[in-house]
């Protein structure tokens, strides 16, 4: 049988409205480290109709800066700025497509205070994992970044009984 055509998740890009403050945030707050700047916020801002096409943006939006990040045993984390009319605020969990990214820890409450620390807050206070996937130590919190988005917080050392007849474990180091 070959292989699966997707090996992993080589990064995943967010938009934020300050990539230095989303960069601080990342740096200080999980752990990542700066890969590069691909565009810098001091060089003009990419307005081209081939651009908004294939980043499929709008007309009145340009593209600024554009840093990569690392994660520590995880992927890429691609930090845009946007400028122009017409941009919205952060999708809200409960608004359609990609909700959340999800960073497991292996201390989830140190995790926390460095994420708020760097300017995150958390929604509510961590709660145990439930029903399968449960066990000594398995927790999560939902958290909001400095300017709106929302990533999670898990950590389940403890093997989930919703793993036990699944082909591997969700995370893997």
């Amino acid at each position: 049988m070959a292989e699966p055509a997707v090996r992993g998740i080589d990064h995943v890009g967010l938009t934020v409205p300050d990539i230095d403050q989303a960069t601080d945030f990342f740096v200080l707050g999980l752990g990542a480290v700066v890969l590069y700047d691909r565009f810098l916020k001091s060089e003009p801002l990419r307005r081209t109709p081939d651009v908004q096409q294939r980043l499929g943006i709008p007309h009145t939006m340009a593209q600024g800066a554009l840093r990569m990040l690392a994660l520590p045993n995880g992927p890429g984390l691609e930090l845009f700025e946007y400028h122009g009319r017409g941009q919205r605020a952060a999708a809200r969990p409960s608004d359609l497509g990609w909700q959340h990214v999800a960073f497991y820890v292996d201390d989830l409450d140190e995790s926390l205070d460095r994420v708020e620390a760097a300017g995150g807050y958390r929604y509510a206070d961590p709660r145990d994992l439930g029903g399968n996937e449960s066990g000594l130590g398995n927790r999560f919190v939902y958290v909001g970044m400095p300017w709106g988005s929302t990533l999670e917080l898990i950590s389940y050392p403890t093997l989930q009984e919703a793993e036990l007849g699944a082909p591997r474990r969700k995370w893997r180091a």
